[in-house]
């Protein structure tokens, strides 16, 4: 009998024991609150476009049983709208869908980037704002205090910064909700900032236990490695979890890599959103810190690693294709066309435009005049079986000598020099722009950064398009690109890869013949345009004098042209065009 009493009681031990083990792992699982990091691809002004995209991702994340989802940076809005905030019935519009939003979000929160008015009598009109939406309720709105102001970043012109910081209390825990630039602030790991503050620290102060961070931060080369740099700063130094959501997709001349990551108190990042893709990130936050979460739904994210080499090839090509996918939807485009020369240049862009709308949407041209090489039209014709494009052949030299005869009283006595050049140009840009308007082809230009910098492209002729892929890529990584496209089967023919480059306008034309090597001039032009060098400081670097100040005059020589460009792709951190403002009539000696 006492053997059975101790038998029942050992028993009865081991069951209480497996209770408490089971009751105590129920509440440390109750203890971690469960977060979606939603990183969309929001369309400018498309309202109800984007609220739904927004509504069907808190669906989602409900259904992977999270507490709080939290949206990029004027997600409703898209970023950025510019001067469409000045249009009666914009921001109206875009509160509107921030109240659709609202009735739809039930046992969940959600933080959704908006604009908002302000209210007061002073100050610009309106605020760049994030809303912590809870069942059907508004419970806070958080306002941007900083506010970018340079390079494409014209934030001062519409919105009032906010003078007040707040932390909003979500299922019992104190969230800081900073956007995009309030994690740039003063203190963090710039030796000199334009701000003045750092509301990361303001909110920690005020009782932050973890930091989220609403971003439209858009991709240029490094970026993403100093953007890490910033966050695992903060972490480490106000020991917090920082959740940082970015954008992804193309808005004009600005592509959003997404990249959206997750840091612990010490600073490590344990998860990473995909690049250049929409994507749902859940992570578990508790007093400690946060954690991946690892199931079926959502896979295990690798560790973020700095982005060198061929990543960061990769990335700008990814950017390339996202980019133009994006311009050509958003802008109501289907189907691209191209001027195939034989050249580098148009095969990159070529490669690009396929990736990004695939073969049957895009439509080679090759417009053979009396100087095109032979190898030129063949190369033409590999890439475009290659690639698996409709490739049209329009001869131009029936049209040039029509152009020379009527021109005949004009030119008489003067020799061929630029003029006839340019005419060639010309003829197959009108060709181009022809295809366009009787097809409904988007025409992409193929010019580089290179030639774009020191004017050799030609106004109304190989500049006639709707989007410049590569004008913000300089000519050696053009070869970079072809490179890595070629990685595992060759597309971009040998020879169009090895020939020396020309633009075939003359007899036995070579860039070499008014450039110096391309390697030469993207240093200078790096040093220039990039790093706003001036003369004295780009020869210190080794390059001559002369040369220097060769190239400096033909950029600003023709700023005229790059006024009149197509807009391009951004992918430097000095790109021509928004970020990028010079007078044209202007004498100031370099």
């Amino acid at each position: 009998m006492l053997k059975c009493n101790a038998l029942i009681m050992n028993y009865s031990s081991n069951i209480f024991q497996k209770i408490l083990e089971i009751s105590f792992s129920q509440i440390i699982a109750l203890d971690f609150m469960k977060i979606c990091l939603a990183q969309i691809n929001p369309t400018v002004g498309a309202f109800q476009q984007n609220a739904r995209k927004i509504c069907k991702y808190i669906g989602i994340a409900k259904k992977k049983g999270a507490e709080l989802v939290i949206f990029p940076e004027m997600s409703i809005v898209g970023y950025p709208p510019k001067d469409l905030l000045e249009i009666s019935g914009f921001v109206e519009n875009n509160l509107k869908a921030l109240d659709e939003i609202t009735r739809k979000v039930t046992g969940i929160s959600a933080i959704v980037g908006f604009v908002d008015k302000n209210s007061s009598r002073r100050g610009k009109q309106f605020y760049n704002a994030a809303a912590h939406i809870h069942d059907k309720k508004i419970i806070s709105k958080h306002y941007k205090s900083l506010l970018p102001t340079y390079d494409v970043f014209d934030e001062d012109r519409y919105f009032e910064p906010t003078h007040s910081i707040s932390v909003t209390d979500i299922c019992g825990r104190k969230f800081g909700i900073s956007i995009c630039e309030d994690t740039w602030g003063v203190d963090v790991i710039w030796p000199r900032t334009i701000h003045h503050k750092n509301p990361v620290k303001s909110m920690v102060k005020k009782g932050a236990e973890i930091i989220i961070n609403v971003s439209a931060s858009p991709f240029t080369i490094g970026k993403y490695n100093v953007r890490l740099k910033m966050l695992t700063n903060h972490a480490k130094k106000h020991n917090v979890p920082l959740l940082f959501v970015n954008q992804i997709g193309g808005n004009d001349d600005l592509v959003f890599d997404g990249n959206s990551l997750v840091v612990n108190r010490d600073g490590d990042v344990i998860g990473e959103a995909l690049s250049f893709k929409e994507d749902l990130l859940t992570v578990e936050f508790n007093d400690s810190d946060v954690r991946i979460v690892k199931d079926k739904q959502t896979p295990f994210r690798r560790k973020t690693q700095t982005i060198t080499g061929k990543n960061e090839i990769d990335s700008v090509y990814k950017a390339l294709i996202l980019g133009t996918r994006d311009y050509m939807k958003k802008c109501g485009f289907k189907k691209a066309v191209i001027g195939l020369s034989g050249g580098i240049d148009s095969a990159v862009t070529a490669v690009i435009a396929v990736r990004a709308l695939g073969r049957g949407k895009v439509l080679g041209v090759t417009m053979p005049s009396h100087y095109s090489s032979r190898g030129s039209v063949e190369d033409s014709k590999v890439l475009s079986e290659r690639l698996g494009i409709d490739l049209m052949t329009i001869p131009i030299d029936s049209i040039y000598q029509a152009y020379i005869k009527a021109l005949g009283g004009v030119f008489a006595g003067l020799p061929f020099d630029v003029t006839e050049e340019n005419l060639q140009a010309r003829i197959r840009g009108k060709i181009l722009m022809a295809i366009s308007n009787k097809q409904g082809y988007l025409v992409l230009t193929t010019g580089n950064k290179s030639e774009l910098a020191v004017g050799y492209c030609t106004l109304y002729g190989d500049m006639c398009g709707g989007l410049a892929v590569i004008s913000d890529v300089p000519k050696t990584m053009v070869y970079q690109l072809a490179e890595y496209i070629n990685l595992k089967k060759e597309i971009i023919p040998r020879n169009t890869i090895e020939k020396p480059p020309s633009a075939e306008l003359r007899p036995n034309q070579k860039d070499l013949d008014s450039l110096p090597p391309y390697d030469i001039l993207d240093s200078i032009l790096k040093s220039y345009v990039e790093e706003s060098k001036d003369v004295h400081d780009i020869v210190k670097l080794g390059f001559d004098k002369s040369l220097v100040r060769d190239i400096i005059r033909k950029v600003e020589r023709n700023e005229y042209k790059r006024k009149q460009a197509a807009p391009g792709l951004k992918v430097t951190t000095k790109a021509f065009g928004t970020g990028r403002r010079m007078p044209l009539a202007q004498l100031y000696t370099r």
